[in-house]
């Protein structure tokens, strides 16, 4: 994606294998983007109230709550903010009920007797129509200049936390899924304008993963899955890269077995370590562990290099993931070109 082409999107879909820290990647994309002065919205679709838990707030509710600000601009911008939505298909069918059919106390009727459960849970195309829908009608209106701050305005930005790589072409791809469900009405229509945003140059679909084959295969056939589909794909973000703490020279002696023992165990000394044959043979064998782990994770790099997409990586932070962590990524992130 050229530079004129990442200046045009709003709408950031990120997506990934389960495990490989999409959530976070999308935390840290919102809040990168933020601190290029954009109003961003982080949105999440999953019902875990994984936003909240990222950030230390309470649980969301159906509305947008401001949660951040970015960091400071390189050049001393006034940071822009992070809101969140969490999108639940329930609240969004009753807020669908009531706009087009007028449904407002009814509607809240037919919740509790468990009616709208049951149509979203025997249409899935319908739910994913209704999570998509409010994403675009939250990316619709442009931020207005000199608007006061008290108004409600637009974002600059939306940031969706997807569904696994697995079901993203389905997720978003919503006319293919009602083709057999609605032919027309409000929900055919909605979905044939959700469409145009998803296939705009509005949107990218970035692709988060980590250095090991299932991943990186899973990567692969995602991309191919949504070009398919002629669904715009960003970029791949490489997450939870380990550090390369020995050089290519080491780590090809480690694996050819030349290493010098005398010399490795001359340097364990030399910093209060107990020398002996055991010790020197369990530090070996840790090194080879790590070489060939080094190697899978190099012949996996390869291939995502191969991928067609620009790139992105992000290491595995020590001691998990705090919100300190989240704007150490987004600075990252934001060095890297992303935001």
């Amino acid at each position: 994606m050229s530079t004129s082409d990442k200046a045009k999107v709003r709408l950031h879909v990120v997506t990934g294998k389960g495990g490989t820290g999409k959530s976070t990647v999308a935390a840290a994309l919102a809040l990168a983007l933020a601190s290029t002065g954009k109003r961003v919205l982080l949105c999440e679709v999953e019902g875990r109230q994984g936003i909240a838990q990222m950030f230390d707030v309470p649980p969301l509710p159906y509305e947008e709550r401001r949660i951040a600000t970015g960091l400071l601009g390189a050049n001393g911008e006034t940071p822009g903010e992070v809101h969140a939505l969490h999108i639940d298909a329930e609240s969004a069918f009753l807020e669908y009920l009531a706009m087009y059919y007028k449904l407002g106390r009814a509607g809240r009727a037919l919740d509790r007797f468990g009616v709208i459960e049951f149509a979203t849970t025997i249409a899935p195309g319908v739910r994913d129509v209704l999570l998509t829908g409010k994403v675009f009608e939250a990316a619709k209106t442009e931020r207005r200049k000199g608007t006061s701050s008290k108004d409600r305005l637009g974002y600059d930005a939306i940031v969706l936390d997807a569904p696994p790589t697995g079901r993203i072409t389905q997720f978003l791809n919503v006319n293919g899924e009602l083709a057999g469900l609605a032919k027309v009405g409000p929900v055919k229509a909605q979905a044939d304008t959700v469409m145009t945003l998803f296939r705009s140059p509005q949107t990218a679909v970035h692709l988060v993963t980590v250095l090991e084959e299932m991943p990186v295969q899973e990567t692969a056939d995602g991309i191919a899955e949504l070009r398919a589909a002629h669904l715009p794909v960003g970029g791949v973000i490489v997450n939870l890269v380990r550090p390369r703490d020995l050089s290519s020279e080491t780590l090809a002696s480690i694996t050819d077995d030349t290493v010098d023992r005398s010399a490795v165990a001359a340097r364990l000394r030399e910093v209060g370590v107990a020398a002996d044959d055991a010790v020197v043979d369990g530090l070996l064998a840790e090194a080879r562990d790590h070489a060939e782990r080094r190697a899978l994770e190099d012949s996996q790099r390869a291939l995502v290099a191969g991928m067609g997409t620009a790139t992105y990586e992000l290491p595995r932070i020590a001691g998990g993931v705090d919100l300190g962590a989240l704007y150490e990524l987004a600075g990252m992130l934001r060095e890297q070109g992303l935001a």
